[in-house]
């Protein structure tokens, strides 16, 4: 198993670089979308349901998908021999890292249900704060892996 891992370590990390995009990029944009839901939009309107649908497909369509890959093919790498050294820092900074996005994954699915049952109790600047938190920890991320520090 481990020579498969390592003969296909090119497309293995290719594939976890193109998930993380798609994973990120939607970690990026749902909590945008909760700001305009939250200024914008009354619960029952038109754009409430618009932002809704939009929101779920984000979510559901790419989000997930992409979370989940990001973790298979992260942990392939992890898996294949070589490439991680437990005994250096990087990859604890790296692996708790990615467990805080994921973390925030789950709470930003956790407020779109809120929407969909009219309970939301943040503000569009709270959405606009907690916008920051995938960016701290993707430089954390980047930086462990790349610099490894």
């Amino acid at each position: 198993m481990t020579d498969l891992l390592a003969t296909w370590y090119p497309w293995i990390k290719a594939f976890h670089v193109m998930s993380v995009i798609a994973w990120m990029a939607g970690l990026f944009y749902l909590p945008r979308l909760y700001v305009y839901h939250t200024e914008t939009a009354e619960p029952g309107s038109a754009s409430d349901a618009m932002l809704q649908v939009m929101e779920r497909k984000l979510l559901r369509a790419i989000m997930n998908p992409a979370m989940i890959a990001t973790w298979a093919f992260g942990l392939a790498l992890v898996a294949t021999p070589g490439i991680v050294d437990w005994s250096m820092v990087w990859p604890w900074t790296k692996a708790a890292s990615v467990i805080a996005m994921s973390g925030f994954h789950m709470w930003l699915s956790a407020r779109r249900k809120d929407f969909v049952e009219g309970q939301n109790r943040f503000t569009g600047r709270a959405y606009r704060i907690s916008n920051e938190a995938p960016t701290l920890l993707m430089i954390v991320i980047v930086l462990s892996v790349i610099v490894k520090f």
